[in-house]
């Protein structure tokens, strides 16, 4: 691995291997590897974060490194300098760069420009370091993900679910994609993905029966704000609550990859039942960061 830029990317061997790693590091914090000693790492986001900033602080703090925070106010990038140039000098003074942004191609051209690690921490098209997160989170909770069905519920078109589907293709487990016509995945996207066990489903109590997770995602995503109202209308069946739990298998655990609108994509009561599983997920986005920056610093 020279860079994290999407879960298509990976192959199954490298999606194991830095699970199993996150796993590793988790059980011992305090003696994570100082792989970034004498390293100097740079966040630049263009979209605000909570969890996906004080996640890649810490980790690469306890890695041993330096860190910098670069908002889109911060640097020229945000008014108008092309990300060539931007990375191009930034390689020259940085040894790696995690970037939070809107177009996937700005994070392709960083890691390609400025010649040093690059780490998507997530773009329009997909969301990498949470999908690996979530996949710790189902190998502590389940044992694995081999034999299990998983459900995306709502916006099937979204970055995260996008990232789902690429950690189906790659891992072979069960996807569902349950969402309404108008967010299902593109036609055009779904050509790219290799066939197996990835499904499309138009009804809400199908597309969860016999799942062993239930996964959902915010219904507005930034940069969605003006669609609001619709989408809420919209989505409002595909809503994860005790009635549509019923569908699904006994058992099956409910993940949502925050922040979470309680009310909307889930309600309070299945958010507060599930809430140990879904800040396990919060919390393992730093042990599966770390995991990712101690395989990119591999020689």
């Amino acid at each position: 691995m020279k860079h994290l830029l999407s879960i298509e990317e990976l192959s199954q061997e490298q999606i194991e291997k830095i699970v199993d790693l996150a796993c590793v590091l988790k059980k011992d914090r305090k003696s994570s590897p100082q792989v970034l000693t004498g390293q100097q790492w740079a966040l630049i986001f263009t979209k605000s974060s909570t969890r996906t900033r004080v996640s890649f602080e810490v980790g690469i703090r306890e890695l041993g490194g330096q860190v910098m925070f670069l908002s889109g106010a911060d640097i020229q990038l945000g008014r108008g300098e092309p990300i060539k140039d931007t990375a191009r000098v930034m390689g020259r003074m940085i040894h790696g760069a995690v970037i939070r942004t809107f177009a996937q191609q700005d994070v392709v051209d960083f890691a390609k420009f400025s010649g040093i690690p690059t780490i998507n921490a997530l773009t329009d098209d997909e969301h990498p370091c949470q999908i690996l997160a979530d996949l710790q989170t189902i190998k502590e909770r389940l044992g694995g993900w081999a034999g299990k069905r998983v459900c995306f519920l709502g916006d099937g078109d979204c970055n995260v679910a996008r990232s789902w589907i690429w950690a189906s293709a790659r891992l072979g487990f069960e996807l569902i994609i349950g969402a309404p016509k108008a967010f299902q995945p593109q036609e055009s996207f779904m050509r790219h993905v290799p066939s197996g066990s990835i499904r499309v489903v138009d009804d809400p109590a199908e597309a969860v029966k016999g799942c062993d997770v239930l996964y959902t995602d915010v219904w507005v995503s930034m940069g969605k704000e003006a669609e609001s109202a619709d989408r809420i209308e919209t989505l409002k069946p595909w809503q994860i609550n005790d009635a549509l739990l019923k569908h699904a298998k006994a058992g099956a655990i409910v993940m949502h990859c925050l922040p979470a609108y309680r009310g909307k994509e889930i309600t309070e009561e299945v958010m507060e039942a599930n809430a140990d599983v879904i800040f396990d997920q919060a919390e393992n986005r730093l042990h599966a960061q770390k995991a990712v920056i101690v395989e990119l610093t591999r020689k």
